[in-house]
Protein backbone atom coordinates (compact mmCIF):
# COMPACT_ATOMS: atom_id res chain seq x y z
CA UNK A 1 0.00 0.00 0.00
CA UNK A 2 1.49 3.34 -1.09
CA UNK A 3 0.46 6.58 0.60
CA UNK A 4 1.70 10.16 0.25
CA UNK A 5 1.22 13.12 2.58
CA UNK A 6 2.38 16.70 2.01
CA UNK A 7 3.10 18.57 5.23
CA UNK A 8 2.50 22.30 5.64
CA UNK A 9 6.19 23.06 4.93
CA UNK A 10 5.97 21.33 1.55
CA UNK A 11 7.86 18.26 2.75
CA UNK A 12 6.44 15.07 1.26
CA UNK A 13 6.19 11.82 3.21
CA UNK A 14 5.65 8.63 1.23
CA UNK A 15 5.36 5.09 2.56
CA UNK A 16 5.07 1.52 1.39
CA UNK A 17 3.44 -0.63 4.04
CA UNK A 18 4.94 -4.15 4.06
CA UNK A 19 3.47 -5.74 7.21
CA UNK A 20 5.00 -9.14 6.44
CA UNK A 21 8.56 -7.74 6.79
CA UNK A 22 10.58 -7.34 9.97
CA UNK A 23 12.69 -4.47 8.65
CA UNK A 24 12.19 -0.84 7.73
CA UNK A 25 14.15 1.26 5.24
CA UNK A 26 14.15 5.03 5.56
CA UNK A 27 15.39 7.42 2.88
CA UNK A 28 15.78 11.18 2.89
CA UNK A 29 15.70 12.22 -0.77
CA UNK A 30 16.89 15.62 -1.97
CA UNK A 31 15.88 16.90 -5.39
CA UNK A 32 19.41 17.96 -6.29
CA UNK A 33 22.31 16.26 -8.05
CA UNK A 34 25.13 16.73 -10.49
CA UNK A 35 23.06 18.52 -13.12
CA UNK A 36 22.15 21.33 -10.69
CA UNK A 37 25.79 22.38 -10.22
CA UNK A 38 27.66 25.26 -11.85
CA UNK A 39 30.79 24.10 -13.66
CA UNK A 40 33.10 25.73 -11.12
CA UNK A 41 31.50 23.69 -8.30
CA UNK A 42 31.32 20.35 -10.11
CA UNK A 43 30.96 17.55 -7.57
CA UNK A 44 29.57 19.67 -4.73
CA UNK A 45 26.42 17.52 -4.31
CA UNK A 46 28.63 14.46 -3.94
CA UNK A 47 30.94 16.37 -1.56
CA UNK A 48 27.98 17.19 0.70
CA UNK A 49 26.87 13.55 0.56
CA UNK A 50 30.23 12.58 2.04
CA UNK A 51 30.44 15.33 4.63
CA UNK A 52 27.09 14.79 6.35
CA UNK A 53 28.51 11.51 7.69
CA UNK A 54 31.37 13.43 9.36
CA UNK A 55 29.36 14.99 12.12
CA UNK A 56 26.42 17.25 12.93
CA UNK A 57 25.83 19.93 15.51
CA UNK A 58 24.52 17.14 17.77
CA UNK A 59 26.59 14.06 16.89
CA UNK A 60 30.14 13.16 15.99
CA UNK A 61 30.84 10.84 13.06
CA UNK A 62 31.36 7.99 15.52
CA UNK A 63 28.08 8.76 17.31
CA UNK A 64 26.23 8.64 13.98
CA UNK A 65 27.59 5.18 13.23
CA UNK A 66 27.04 3.88 16.75
CA UNK A 67 23.43 5.07 16.84
CA UNK A 68 22.48 3.10 13.72
CA UNK A 69 24.74 0.10 14.21
CA UNK A 70 23.63 -0.05 17.83
CA UNK A 71 20.17 -1.12 16.66
CA UNK A 72 21.61 -3.59 14.15
CA UNK A 73 21.17 -1.23 11.22
CA UNK A 74 23.14 0.08 8.28
CA UNK A 75 23.59 3.57 6.84
CA UNK A 76 24.55 4.74 3.35
CA UNK A 77 24.00 7.39 0.65
CA UNK A 78 24.34 8.02 -3.07
CA UNK A 79 24.34 10.92 -5.50
CA UNK A 80 22.99 10.82 -9.05
CA UNK A 81 22.63 13.35 -11.84
CA UNK A 82 19.31 14.58 -10.41
CA UNK A 83 18.98 13.41 -6.80
CA UNK A 84 20.82 12.73 -3.56
CA UNK A 85 19.62 10.05 -1.14
CA UNK A 86 20.62 9.30 2.45
CA UNK A 87 19.18 6.05 3.77
CA UNK A 88 19.23 3.58 6.64
CA UNK A 89 17.81 0.14 7.29
CA UNK A 90 17.13 -1.73 10.53
CA UNK A 91 14.46 -3.74 12.34
CA UNK A 92 11.11 -1.97 12.24
CA UNK A 93 11.11 -1.03 15.93
CA UNK A 94 14.18 1.14 15.29
CA UNK A 95 12.26 3.60 13.07
CA UNK A 96 12.54 6.52 15.58
CA UNK A 97 16.31 6.08 15.79
CA UNK A 98 16.75 5.98 12.02
CA UNK A 99 14.61 9.07 11.53
CA UNK A 100 16.43 11.02 14.23
CA UNK A 101 19.90 10.18 12.88
CA UNK A 102 19.09 10.76 9.20
CA UNK A 103 17.31 14.06 9.79
CA UNK A 104 20.12 15.24 12.05
CA UNK A 105 22.64 14.44 9.29
CA UNK A 106 20.68 16.08 6.50
CA UNK A 107 19.45 19.17 8.36
CA UNK A 108 22.34 19.98 10.69
CA UNK A 109 25.69 18.92 9.17
CA UNK A 110 28.63 20.59 10.88
CA UNK A 111 30.88 20.90 7.82
CA UNK A 112 33.83 20.93 10.20
CA UNK A 113 36.85 22.52 8.45
CA UNK A 114 39.20 19.73 9.52
CA UNK A 115 36.83 17.01 8.35
CA UNK A 116 36.25 18.96 5.13
CA UNK A 117 39.96 18.84 4.26
CA UNK A 118 40.23 15.15 5.10
CA UNK A 119 37.19 14.32 3.00
CA UNK A 120 38.49 16.46 0.15
CA UNK A 121 41.50 14.13 0.01
CA UNK A 122 39.24 11.07 0.17
CA UNK A 123 37.11 12.30 -2.74
CA UNK A 124 40.18 13.12 -4.82
CA UNK A 125 41.33 9.54 -4.27
CA UNK A 126 37.89 8.39 -5.44
CA UNK A 127 38.25 10.54 -8.57
CA UNK A 128 41.74 9.11 -9.18
CA UNK A 129 40.39 5.57 -8.72
CA UNK A 130 37.76 6.13 -11.41
CA UNK A 131 40.36 7.69 -13.71
CA UNK A 132 42.34 4.44 -13.43
CA UNK A 133 39.32 2.40 -14.52
CA UNK A 134 38.84 2.36 -18.31
CA UNK A 135 35.26 1.10 -17.87
CA UNK A 136 34.44 4.28 -15.91
CA UNK A 137 36.47 6.58 -18.15
CA UNK A 138 34.67 5.48 -21.29
CA UNK A 139 31.26 6.23 -19.75
CA UNK A 140 32.41 9.72 -18.74
CA UNK A 141 33.71 10.32 -22.28
CA UNK A 142 30.34 9.27 -23.66
CA UNK A 143 28.49 11.65 -21.34
CA UNK A 144 30.72 14.52 -22.46
CA UNK A 145 29.78 13.84 -26.09
CA UNK A 146 26.08 13.28 -25.49
CA UNK A 147 25.73 16.52 -23.49
CA UNK A 148 28.62 18.85 -24.36
CA UNK A 149 28.97 21.98 -22.23
CA UNK A 150 26.18 20.79 -19.95
CA UNK A 151 26.18 19.47 -16.35
CA UNK A 152 24.97 16.04 -17.54
CA UNK A 153 28.25 15.75 -19.43
CA UNK A 154 30.36 16.18 -16.29
CA UNK A 155 31.29 13.50 -13.70
CA UNK A 156 29.13 13.39 -10.56
CA UNK A 157 32.27 13.25 -8.41
CA UNK A 158 33.65 16.39 -10.00
CA UNK A 159 37.30 16.61 -11.00
CA UNK A 160 40.40 17.02 -8.85
CA UNK A 161 40.39 20.71 -9.82
CA UNK A 162 36.76 21.41 -8.92
CA UNK A 163 36.97 19.41 -5.69
CA UNK A 164 40.03 21.49 -4.72
CA UNK A 165 38.12 24.71 -5.47
CA UNK A 166 35.10 23.98 -3.23
CA UNK A 167 35.32 25.75 0.13
CA UNK A 168 33.17 25.69 3.25
CA UNK A 169 31.17 28.76 2.22
CA UNK A 170 30.30 27.07 -1.08
CA UNK A 171 29.08 24.00 0.80
CA UNK A 172 27.00 26.04 3.23
CA UNK A 173 25.45 28.11 0.43
CA UNK A 174 24.63 25.07 -1.72
CA UNK A 175 23.15 23.21 1.27
CA UNK A 176 21.10 26.25 2.30
CA UNK A 177 19.77 26.70 -1.23
CA UNK A 178 18.81 23.12 -2.03
CA UNK A 179 18.17 21.31 1.27
CA UNK A 180 14.76 22.94 1.78
CA UNK A 181 11.43 21.34 2.62
CA UNK A 182 9.81 21.47 -0.86
CA UNK A 183 12.95 19.83 -2.24
CA UNK A 184 12.87 16.91 0.22
CA UNK A 185 11.04 13.59 0.29
CA UNK A 186 10.91 11.21 3.25
CA UNK A 187 10.45 7.69 1.88
CA UNK A 188 9.81 4.79 4.28
CA UNK A 189 9.14 1.15 3.41
CA UNK A 190 8.65 -1.85 5.65
CA UNK A 191 6.66 -2.95 8.65
CA UNK A 192 5.17 0.45 9.41
CA UNK A 193 1.90 2.33 8.99
CA UNK A 194 1.69 5.59 7.10
CA UNK A 195 0.17 7.64 9.90
CA UNK A 196 2.77 6.28 12.31
CA UNK A 197 5.53 7.62 10.04
CA UNK A 198 3.85 11.01 9.58
CA UNK A 199 3.43 11.43 13.34
CA UNK A 200 7.06 10.47 13.91
CA UNK A 201 8.23 13.15 11.46
CA UNK A 202 5.95 15.99 12.63
CA UNK A 203 8.14 16.94 15.66
CA UNK A 204 10.99 17.67 13.22
CA UNK A 205 8.91 19.73 10.79
CA UNK A 206 9.95 23.13 12.12
CA UNK A 207 13.60 22.24 11.51
CA UNK A 208 13.05 21.96 7.77
CA UNK A 209 14.07 25.23 6.05
CA UNK A 210 11.68 26.83 3.60
CA UNK A 211 12.69 27.70 0.06
CA UNK A 212 12.06 27.12 -3.62
CA UNK A 213 12.86 24.02 -5.65
CA UNK A 214 15.76 24.53 -8.05
CA UNK A 215 15.29 24.03 -11.79
CA UNK A 216 18.21 22.43 -13.64
CA UNK A 217 19.60 23.67 -16.94
CA UNK A 218 17.71 22.06 -19.83
CA UNK A 219 19.55 19.59 -22.04
CA UNK A 220 19.74 20.53 -25.72
CA UNK A 221 21.56 19.09 -28.71
CA UNK A 222 22.58 20.42 -32.10
CA UNK A 223 24.14 17.11 -33.20
CA UNK A 224 23.68 16.23 -36.89
CA UNK A 225 26.01 13.26 -37.41
CA UNK A 226 27.67 10.48 -35.37
CA UNK A 227 30.45 11.59 -33.04
CA UNK A 228 33.48 9.67 -31.80
CA UNK A 229 35.75 10.45 -28.86
CA UNK A 230 38.97 8.45 -28.46
CA UNK A 231 41.18 8.45 -25.39
CA UNK A 232 44.43 6.70 -26.23
CA UNK A 233 45.65 4.67 -23.27
CA UNK A 234 47.78 1.57 -22.88
CA UNK A 235 45.18 -0.97 -21.86
CA UNK A 236 44.79 -4.72 -22.35
CA UNK A 237 41.41 -4.21 -23.99
CA UNK A 238 39.54 -1.49 -25.81
CA UNK A 239 36.60 -0.26 -23.79
CA UNK A 240 33.73 1.04 -25.88
CA UNK A 241 30.52 2.81 -24.98
CA UNK A 242 28.03 3.44 -27.76
CA UNK A 243 25.29 5.87 -26.77
CA UNK A 244 22.00 6.74 -28.43
CA UNK A 245 20.21 9.83 -27.10
CA UNK A 246 16.56 9.06 -26.41
CA UNK A 247 13.48 10.73 -24.98
CA UNK A 248 13.00 11.65 -21.32
CA UNK A 249 11.40 9.70 -18.51
CA UNK A 250 8.13 11.44 -19.42
CA UNK A 251 8.19 10.19 -23.04
CA UNK A 252 5.24 7.90 -23.75
CA UNK A 253 7.62 5.65 -25.69
CA UNK A 254 9.68 4.87 -22.59
CA UNK A 255 8.09 1.46 -21.98
CA UNK A 256 8.95 0.38 -25.51
CA UNK A 257 12.46 1.74 -24.90
CA UNK A 258 12.85 -0.30 -21.71
CA UNK A 259 11.89 -3.45 -23.59
CA UNK A 260 14.13 -2.51 -26.52
CA UNK A 261 17.12 -2.20 -24.20
CA UNK A 262 16.24 -5.48 -22.48
CA UNK A 263 16.01 -7.56 -25.64
CA UNK A 264 19.09 -5.82 -27.02
CA UNK A 265 21.52 -6.40 -24.18
CA UNK A 266 20.34 -6.67 -20.58
CA UNK A 267 20.62 -10.43 -20.07
CA UNK A 268 22.39 -13.47 -21.49
CA UNK A 269 19.55 -14.31 -23.88
CA UNK A 270 19.70 -10.83 -25.44
CA UNK A 271 20.74 -10.21 -29.02
CA UNK A 272 24.10 -8.58 -28.36
CA UNK A 273 25.21 -11.23 -25.88
CA UNK A 274 24.17 -14.07 -28.15
CA UNK A 275 25.69 -12.64 -31.33
CA UNK A 276 28.87 -11.00 -30.10
CA UNK A 277 29.83 -13.33 -27.27
CA UNK A 278 28.18 -16.66 -28.02
CA UNK A 279 28.33 -16.69 -31.84
CA UNK A 280 31.60 -14.82 -32.40
CA UNK A 281 33.45 -15.06 -29.07
CA UNK A 282 34.56 -11.41 -29.23
CA UNK A 283 33.75 -10.27 -25.67
CA UNK A 284 33.43 -11.56 -22.15
CA UNK A 285 30.69 -9.08 -21.30
CA UNK A 286 28.44 -6.78 -23.31
CA UNK A 287 25.33 -5.07 -22.05
CA UNK A 288 22.91 -2.24 -22.66
CA UNK A 289 21.37 0.16 -20.15
CA UNK A 290 18.77 2.91 -20.36
CA UNK A 291 19.07 6.08 -18.27
CA UNK A 292 16.16 8.51 -18.43
CA UNK A 293 16.25 12.05 -17.06
CA UNK A 294 13.77 14.92 -16.76
CA UNK A 295 14.24 16.11 -20.34
CA UNK A 296 16.49 13.60 -22.13
CA UNK A 297 17.85 10.07 -21.97
CA UNK A 298 20.63 7.78 -23.14
CA UNK A 299 20.66 4.15 -24.24
CA UNK A 300 24.20 2.88 -23.72
CA UNK A 301 25.88 -0.26 -25.05
CA UNK A 302 29.12 -1.08 -23.24
CA UNK A 303 31.76 -3.74 -23.83
CA UNK A 304 35.43 -4.53 -23.45
CA UNK A 305 36.97 -6.08 -26.60
CA UNK A 306 40.33 -7.26 -27.86
CA UNK A 307 41.66 -4.24 -29.75
CA UNK A 308 42.27 -6.26 -32.92
CA UNK A 309 38.56 -7.21 -32.86
CA UNK A 310 37.26 -3.68 -32.30
CA UNK A 311 36.07 -2.99 -35.82
CA UNK A 312 34.34 -6.35 -36.13
CA UNK A 313 32.60 -5.79 -32.79
CA UNK A 314 31.33 -2.35 -33.81
CA UNK A 315 30.09 -3.73 -37.13
CA UNK A 316 28.10 -6.42 -35.34
CA UNK A 317 26.64 -3.97 -32.81
CA UNK A 318 25.55 -1.63 -35.60
CA UNK A 319 24.10 -4.57 -37.51
CA UNK A 320 21.92 -5.51 -34.55
CA UNK A 321 20.71 -1.94 -34.14
CA UNK A 322 19.94 -1.81 -37.84
CA UNK A 323 17.99 -5.08 -37.67
CA UNK A 324 15.62 -3.50 -35.16
CA UNK A 325 14.95 -0.58 -37.51
CA UNK A 326 14.20 -2.94 -40.40
CA UNK A 327 12.05 -5.55 -38.72
CA UNK A 328 9.99 -5.79 -35.54
CA UNK A 329 10.99 -8.49 -33.05
CA UNK A 330 8.88 -11.61 -32.89
CA UNK A 331 6.24 -12.13 -30.23
CA UNK A 332 8.30 -14.83 -28.50
CA UNK A 333 11.38 -12.60 -28.24
CA UNK A 334 9.33 -9.70 -26.91
CA UNK A 335 7.66 -11.98 -24.35
CA UNK A 336 11.07 -13.18 -23.13
CA UNK A 337 12.27 -9.59 -22.67
CA UNK A 338 9.04 -8.57 -20.93
CA UNK A 339 8.99 -11.57 -18.60
CA UNK A 340 12.63 -10.92 -17.68
CA UNK A 341 12.02 -7.24 -16.95
CA UNK A 342 8.88 -7.88 -14.90
CA UNK A 343 10.48 -10.78 -13.06
CA UNK A 344 13.48 -8.66 -12.09
CA UNK A 345 11.14 -5.90 -10.90
CA UNK A 346 9.13 -8.30 -8.74
CA UNK A 347 12.26 -9.81 -7.18
CA UNK A 348 13.75 -6.40 -6.49
CA UNK A 349 10.64 -5.01 -4.80
CA UNK A 350 10.52 -7.84 -2.25
CA UNK A 351 13.23 -5.85 -0.46
CA UNK A 352 12.34 -2.87 1.78
CA UNK A 353 15.38 -0.91 0.60
CA UNK A 354 14.41 -1.26 -3.06
CA UNK A 355 10.82 -0.31 -2.23
CA UNK A 356 12.16 2.83 -0.54
CA UNK A 357 14.19 3.62 -3.68
CA UNK A 358 11.10 3.04 -5.86
CA UNK A 359 9.17 5.53 -3.70
CA UNK A 360 11.82 8.24 -3.89
CA UNK A 361 12.48 7.89 -7.60
CA UNK A 362 8.78 7.84 -8.46
CA UNK A 363 7.79 10.82 -6.34
CA UNK A 364 10.72 13.02 -7.36
CA UNK A 365 10.62 11.90 -10.97
CA UNK A 366 6.85 11.93 -11.60
CA UNK A 367 5.28 13.64 -8.55
CA UNK A 368 3.23 10.50 -7.95
CA UNK A 369 3.71 6.83 -7.12
CA UNK A 370 2.96 4.34 -9.86
CA UNK A 371 2.08 0.89 -8.58
CA UNK A 372 4.40 -1.77 -10.02
CA UNK A 373 1.31 -3.55 -11.37
CA UNK A 374 0.45 -0.43 -13.38
CA UNK A 375 3.95 -0.28 -14.85
CA UNK A 376 3.74 -3.97 -15.70
CA UNK A 377 0.40 -3.43 -17.45
CA UNK A 378 2.02 -0.70 -19.56
CA UNK A 379 4.87 -3.07 -20.43
CA UNK A 380 2.32 -5.71 -21.44
CA UNK A 381 0.68 -3.15 -23.73
CA UNK A 382 3.87 -2.78 -25.83
CA UNK A 383 3.61 -4.59 -29.18
CA UNK A 384 6.41 -5.70 -31.54
CA UNK A 385 5.53 -2.82 -33.87
CA UNK A 386 6.15 -0.37 -31.00
CA UNK A 387 9.70 -1.70 -30.60
CA UNK A 388 10.22 -1.31 -34.35
CA UNK A 389 8.82 2.21 -34.26
CA UNK A 390 10.92 3.41 -31.33
CA UNK A 391 14.06 1.93 -32.90
CA UNK A 392 13.38 3.97 -36.04
CA UNK A 393 12.73 7.07 -33.95
CA UNK A 394 16.03 6.96 -32.07
CA UNK A 395 18.53 4.86 -34.04
CA UNK A 396 19.59 7.80 -36.19
CA UNK A 397 23.04 9.24 -37.02
CA UNK A 398 22.14 12.52 -35.30
CA UNK A 399 21.69 10.67 -31.98
CA UNK A 400 24.74 8.38 -32.07
CA UNK A 401 27.92 8.81 -30.00
CA UNK A 402 30.83 6.41 -29.57
CA UNK A 403 33.46 6.67 -26.82
CA UNK A 404 36.64 4.58 -26.83
CA UNK A 405 39.43 4.06 -24.32
CA UNK A 406 41.98 2.16 -26.33
CA UNK A 407 45.64 1.72 -27.30
CA UNK A 408 44.74 2.75 -30.87
CA UNK A 409 46.10 6.12 -31.98
CA UNK A 410 43.48 7.19 -34.54
CA UNK A 411 39.72 6.98 -34.83
CA UNK A 412 39.54 7.56 -38.60
CA UNK A 413 39.00 3.91 -39.45
CA UNK A 414 36.07 3.75 -36.99
CA UNK A 415 33.96 6.65 -38.30
CA UNK A 416 32.75 4.80 -41.39
CA UNK A 417 31.41 1.94 -39.24
CA UNK A 418 28.79 4.12 -37.51
CA UNK A 419 26.03 3.49 -39.99
CA UNK A 420 22.68 1.80 -39.56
Amino acid sequence: MYQVSRLKTGLRVVTAEMPHMNSVSVGVWVDVGGRHEPESLGGISHFIEHLVFKGTTNRSARAISKAVEGVGGSLDAFTTEETTCFFAKARHAALPVLLDVLLDMVLAPRFDPNELEKERSVIKEEVAMYNDQPQQQVVELLDQMAWPNHPLGRPITGTAETVDAIDRDNLLDFHRKHYVAPNLVMAVAGRIEHEQVVQAILPYEERFPMGQSAKPLKAKSSQKRPRIRLQTKETEQTQLALGVRTGSRHDKRRFALFLLSTLLGEHSSSRLFQVIREDHGLVYSIYSALNLFEDTGLLTISAGVETSQLQQSIKLIMRELGRLTHRAPGNAELKLARDYLIGQMDLSLENTENQMIWLGEQLLGYDRIAAPATVQDLLHAVKPRDIHSVANDFFRPSRLNLALVSPIKSQRSIQQLLSF
